[in-house]
């Protein structure tokens, strides 16, 4: 990917933004994600953490990835509370913890002017949703979500393409993210608080993977759904949250949308998977494929764009890093979240405009993930009614 930024003559950046993290602890899977995601094109040094919920694992944790021993902290708080006064205190916070924990964390390094780098969904509830959003949107800080399937270079492909008018006005989008993980009952960590609505929120699917796939449609289309119909399931018996949902979408262009998103599928190990139809072509896109995008104009024949081949245009090129024929993907694609979040930090830090191609997931997209999962819960709750996404 291409970055800017000062680097010394043996390439590396001189002057690396500095990172914190809460949650994201040795035994977090998402965590690791994150730190990989921060380091791939070097634009972030790790240097504080309040990595678990017990000050005992937090200590571990941050021992364990080299902190030093006073910028390993108990909790988020203390940790904002004593970063914002150092003379080289953190500059940006990434917070990686279970969605209940969300809202409460980013508060507190917002409201210090310390950029906020938060995984998916926004928050666990929709009035905390708002409350971040007014507190993001009034604070001088920066606040990222990392739905990294907007990273990859074949969506961004996708969106240039809808962007540039080449499918016409959109008609149609069918999005859906199918996972096999939870068709029974788990007790291992990642399943009890993904399962527990007072961690991860009333939806459990339609917050999990349901948030991706919309959101994912609503940046490929830039199209905004108005209203919804939801059915969604528990259909593993006990579960008190939903692990499957059909959902029919009206966006606000006119255009129709269909999402399924399910964690009791057999066989579909992390298949997301779009299609947009417009009124001059269509295109298909698989993340378990991430490299290829098939655009089909209106009577033509299929075509199958790749990542760096004729076809990509400079959207995909920009956030591509290796040559043809080399898969990038999940890592890579978080990747770009956090190089296009450094280009604006630096950006912020040195008084200047941002590139207007950088793109990420702001805190308006996080609030309209939190409005989807509470409009399909009282759509469903009313027999798949039609509603409002916004409460």
């Amino acid at each position: 990917m291409a970055t800017e930024g000062n680097k010394s003559e043996s390439g590396a950046f001189t002057d690396r933004i500095r990172l914190g993290m809460v949650g994201g602890g040795s035994d977090a899977f998402i965590g690791g994600v994150h730190r990989i995601a921060s380091r791939i094109d070097d634009r972030y040094e790790l240097l504080a953490g309040a990595l678990s919920s017990t000050p005992e694992r937090s200590q571990a944790s941050g021992m364990a990835l080299g902190l030093a021993e006073d910028r390993i902290y108990d909790d988020y708080k203390s940790m904002a509370i004593r970063e914002a006064k150092l003379k080289k205190g953190i500059e940006a916070v990434s917070i990686v913890t279970p969605n209940h924990v969300h809202y409460l964390a980013a508060r507190e390094f917002l409201k210090r002017g310390i950029h906020v780098i938060c995984d998916k969904p926004l928050t666990s509830t929709l009035a905390d949703a708002k409350k971040l959003h007014k507190l993001a949107t009034e604070s001088d800080a920066l606040f990222i979500l990392t739905h990294n399937y907007t990273g990859y270079p074949m969506v961004r492909q996708a969106r240039d393409l809808v962007t540039t008018g080449e499918l016409g006005k959109i008609r149609v989008v069918q999005v859906e993210y199918a996972q096999d993980w939870l068709a029974e009952h788990q007790t291992f960590k990642q399943a009890e608080w993904r399962t527990d609505p007072e961690r991860s929120g009333a939806g459990g699917c339609t917050g999990d993977i349901g948030t991706h796939a919309f959101n994912l449609a609503c940046f490929i289309t830039g199209q905004r759904v108005e209203s919804l119909s939801a059915d969604i399931q528990s259909f593993v018996d006990g579960r008190p949250v939903d692990d499957n949902a059909h959902v029919m979408m009206r966006f606000d262009n006119g255009a129709r949308g269909m999402l399924w998103a399910s964690q009791v599928a057999p066989g579909n190990e992390n298949a997301l998977r779009i299609r947009v139809y417009g009124e001059k072509g269509g295109l298909e896109w698989a993340q378990e494929d991430p490299n290829y995008l098939w655009y089909t104009p209106l009577n033509e024949s299929k075509r199958l764009i790749t990542r760096n081949g004729p076809g990509a245009g400079d959207a995909a090129a920009r956030v591509s890093r290796i040559p043809p024929g080399h898969p990038e993907g999940y890592l890579e694609g978080f990747a770009n979240i956090y190089s296009e979040a450094a280009e604006a930090i630096i950006a912020k830090r040195n008084g200047s405009d941002v590139d207007s191609a950088v793109l990420y997931p702001t805190i308006t997209d996080g609030l309209l993930g939190v409005e989807f999962v509470d409009a399909c819960v009282r759509s469903s709750a009313k027999d798949a009614a039609w509603v409002k996404l916004s409460a």
